[in-house]
């Protein structure tokens, strides 16, 4: 199965990807990871890449769909995976389908109200040293500021701030529309709520892809 995880910045889409990666065996993709890794290791990609960045350009399509292609090819793929950050487009949609058609998918948007979500990425800090994501609101650290795993100092993202987040929202409305519109024409296209504390929007998902996994016959016996 190939799950395809949608989700507004804040909505917890990274958390809730780990958490369905460690239960069901699926490796986690995320584009910017493999885009970073491939920069680290110098790959002939990640080389490609890296020129384009220094020179103040966006990484092309074909760039960041040869490195989805190199990953998904990878034997831990076989049995299924979880995509975060792509596709953003359809053409990247299309362009996944020609890459590894027979797999079933399945896309999920975790959704949160506006004000909500402007709450929660108010209240979000990150850890300086190690990079642990906390709430404030969520959270309750054991040292006021300092991150519970390694002691550093925890301090809020540059775009977390109001006028930043409203952009945030705005761009990620844009860039969702066309490709959720498709992907609601193949059927393939479901919602989640995303309120609540990790573990109850993780429990909303588990109960979903346990219906999605068990196919067609064991879901009309469970009805």
């Amino acid at each position: 199965m190939r799950i395809i995880l949608f989700g507004p910045p804040g909505s917890g889409k990274g958390t809730q990807g780990d958490l369905i990666g460690r239960a069901y065996g699926f490796p986690k993709i995320s584009t910017g990871d493999l885009l970073r890794q491939a920069v680290r290791d110098q790959t002939p990609l990640g080389k490609k890449a890296e020129k384009l960045m220094n020179q103040g350009q966006l990484v092309s399509d074909d760039i960041v769909e040869e490195m989805v292609r190199e990953r998904i090819s990878s034997p831990d793929c076989r049995r299924g995976y979880l995509l975060d950050g792509f596709p953003r487009t359809v053409r990247q949609a299309r362009g996944l389908e020609r890459m590894d058609g027979k797999k079933k998918e399945i896309v999920i948007e975790i959704e949160i109200r506006p004000d909500a979500l402007a709450a929660r990425l108010l209240g979000r800090r990150v850890c300086s040293r190690c990079g642990a994501i906390y709430n404030l609101d969520l959270n309750r650290l054991k040292q006021e500021g300092r991150c519970d795993l390694c002691g550093g100092s925890l301090v809020q993202r540059p775009d977390d701030h109001p006028d930043v987040i409203r952009e945030r929202m705005r761009v990620y409305r844009e860039q969702t529309e066309q490709v959720r519109d498709y992907y609601i024409s193949k059927s393939v296209y479901r919602k989640v709520d995303g309120s609540g504390g990790v573990e109850e929007v993780f429990g909303r998902l588990k109960l979903l892809l346990d219906a999605e996994l068990a196919g067609p016959e064991q879901r009309k016996a469970r009805a």
